[in-house]
């Protein structure tokens, strides 16, 4: 009599949430509208056609564009063998290849497309973003300290993962003159915390860290974080 191994039981619970990853990540066309490449890096436009366009800035200000056509979340670019996948997860989209050395062809050296495109909040598009920026500044001019502080802390605490990283350091250091302003100097340190190993360096220093066109873009905000610092450590 031949005995047969019996195969472990699956708790149901798991049958239950591996049922619910592939419901909520599926190969698709994403719902027409803008996205944000996450970090704040780029964008991906996608039409009610299903004709997209993406643009992502990489190290050193190399570049991705691409546009083409999506049809059962696949999309083929132009007469190459790059196919790009599109997943959705959520309200965000996760963009893919076929690992096709064709990829790489819509992109400069240190430039990549692939990764994880959200879909912001209203608050946090683009030009909302720029606009919340332009009501601190009219509060901020006019000494209205509490009130510029309510309007543009949100954008910190909630665009987090789809701002850019310059956008990020000029937020902060507004936000810890802000504080300074209204006598709270230790939230003033606190925010411009993770600036302040940059801040740290010299201006040399910061060029020896980053590729030429970041460190250009950077030193901006170091400088302005080294004043604050001085400000804010009294």
């Amino acid at each position: 009599m031949k005995l047969h191994r019996a195969l472990p039981l699956v708790p149901t619970f798991l049958l239950l949430l591996f049922g619910a990853g592939l419901a909520g990540a599926q190969l698709a066309t994403p719902p027409a509208g803008d996205y944000i490449y996450e970090g704040g890096g780029g964008s991906l436009q996608v039409k009610p056609n299903g004709r997209f366009n993406i643009t992502t800035v990489g190290s050193n200000a190399h570049m991705c564009t691409l546009d083409g056509t999506i049809a059962r979340g696949k999309a083929k670019i132009d007469d190459t063998g790059c196919v790009v996948s599109f997943t959705l997860k959520g309200g965000n989209v996760e963009v893919a290849t076929n690992g096709s050395d064709d990829c790489r062809q819509s992109c400069g050296m240190r430039a990549s497309f692939e990764g994880t495109f959200i879909k912001p909040t209203p608050a946090c598009a683009d030009k909302a973003v720029a606009a919340t920026r332009k009501a601190f500044k009219r509060q901020y001019d006019a000494k209205d300290y509490t009130a510029a502080l309510a309007t543009l802390a949100p954008v910190l605490g909630d665009c987090g993962k789809t701002l850019d990283w310059i956008s990020t350091g000029r937020i902060r250091n507004d936000l810890a003159l802000t504080q300074f302003k209204l006598g709270d100097r230790a939230a003033c340190l606190k925010t411009l915390e993770p600036l302040a190993e940059d801040a740290a360096r010299t201006d040399q220093g910061v060029k020896d860290n980053y590729p030429p066109a970041d460190a250009d873009d950077i030193l901006p905000v170091v400088r302005a974080t080294r004043t604050n610092l001085k400000l804010c450590r009294g």
